[in-house]
């Protein structure tokens, strides 16, 4: 059941220990469900609850520290061994008495890790304030590391399997978006048009099916398209509306998102005027997008691109993409943004996001890309223009809508 070989999982694990010897972290409990999966190939939706891998330094092999009920899902969709699978009992779960991290810190000290240099990750999701405090007071003796993003800097540069998986990710976001597109008219519903997204993102092709995506279709429209990260409402699309649609495709953890703005009818003269804008900047951003450049660099490109027509953007330009869970499907190293040093390097995959934001408008076109080795690729192949779906008009001599 394991999506990569052994030997890629090796080869992550003796990356990540590298990395550990850096910083001087003889233990790391991974506790990030995407670095989890990363390491061993661990994939369930257990993530609401208390959960880890153990990296020890001079062991072999990692440990498994979960629920009782999710252990048969770690020894079926990891590489490791069964013994290395330890669960906690049902009663350390959603407990003001008990709590996981007590058991896990016994369980690291009876193995023999309690006084060791043990690096958690500090800034993310699923590692809590009271879960850290209850690591330290269960584990006296250890010297505790920030931990965190290690795992994360190693995903960085992909696999030529894991190219091939967000390959097959972002044909799935072009289904996606192409029948989401379609859905959209006066009348209709945002949450009729989220649910085809979602339909063709996981219905996938004749080949192959698609996965839930880290985050739900984004969806806003009207007067909110100036307002980022909205989801759908039961709200019916009138005309002249434009609708921004963010997705993603989503193959073994693995996404494409694709942002695209339509507009039902004429669209406005703001959109008319920025569509071209945004196109042109995002093309010299791909231009200029290979190995030894900066992701700062990148972000100055498309700064001046816009800063012709006195634009500026506040956001950051991009960031880096590829395995994921909820609620994020960035990877939280790599941003396309000024003052970033990261040096590109070929098989590194961005999510470029070149969005504008005003009071009452605005317009997302975006492109997730891959550096090769001597530019850029797009991942999907989708027209980025303004996409203007004209209204339906009924032909009352013909009795038909046209």
């Amino acid at each position: 059941m394991l999506p990569f070989d052994f030997l890629e999982y090796q080869d992550r694990l003796k990356k990540t220990k590298k990395k550990m010897e850096e910083r001087g972290i003889e233990v790391l409990l991974v506790t990030d469900p995407a670095n989890m999966n990363y390491l061993t190939g661990y994939d369930a939706w257990s993530f609401y609850v208390h959960q880890m891998v153990a990296i020890v330094i001079d062991e072999p092999q990692p440990i498994w520290l979960g629920r009782y009920q999710d252990a048969n899902g770690a020894k079926v969709k990891t590489w490791i061994y069964d013994e290395n699978v330890i669960a906690y009992p049902d009663y350390y779960v959603h407990s003001d008495k008990f709590h996981p991290m007590d058991y896990m810190a016994e369980i690291l000290t009876q193995i023999g890790q309690g006084n060791r240099n043990i690096g958690v990750e500090m800034d993310h999701y699923y590692f809590s304030a009271k879960a850290f405090e209850r690591l330290k007071k269960g584990l006296p003796n250890a010297v505790f590391k920030d931990g965190d993003l290690l795992v994360n800097e190693v995903r960085l540069i992909k696999s030529d399997q894991e190219i091939g998986y967000m390959k097959k990710a972002a044909i799935l976001a072009e289904r996606a978006m192409h029948h989401g597109i379609e859905s959209i008219r006066a009348g209709v519903r945002e949450s009729e048009t989220a649910a085809k997204i979602s339909y063709y993102m996981i219905s996938g092709t004749e080949e192959f099916g698609g996965e839930y995506a880290s985050i739900v279709p984004l969806l806003p429209s009207g007067k909110n398209t100036g307002i980022p990260h909205l989801t759908w409402s039961d709200r019916k699309f009138e005309d002249g509306d434009s609708v921004i649609v963010e997705l993603a495709g989503c193959y073994q953890r693995y996404h494409v998102p694709l942002a695209r703005t339509v507009n039902i009818g004429a669209p406005s003269p703001h959109l008319e005027k920025l569509a071209p804008v945004v196109a042109e900047g995002i093309n010299h951003v791909l231009e200029k997008a290979k190995p030894g450049v900066t992701c700062g660099e990148i972000e100055e490109v498309w700064r001046k691109s816009i800063g012709r027509y006195g634009l500026e953007k506040e956001a950051r330009l991009g960031y880096s993409v590829g395995l994921g869970y909820p609620p994020d499907w960035g990877e939280h190293t790599a941003s396309l943004r000024r003052g970033d040093n990261t040096v590109l390097q070929p098989n590194m995959t961005f999510h470029l996001i070149p969005a504008l934001w005003f009071d009452k408008y605005g317009i997302e076109i975006s492109e997730t890309f891959r550096v090769t080795e001597k530019g850029s690729e797009t991942l999907t192949n989708y027209p980025r223009d303004l996409i203007i779906k004209h209204p339906f008009i009924f032909n009352q001599h013909e009795g038909e809508i046209s």
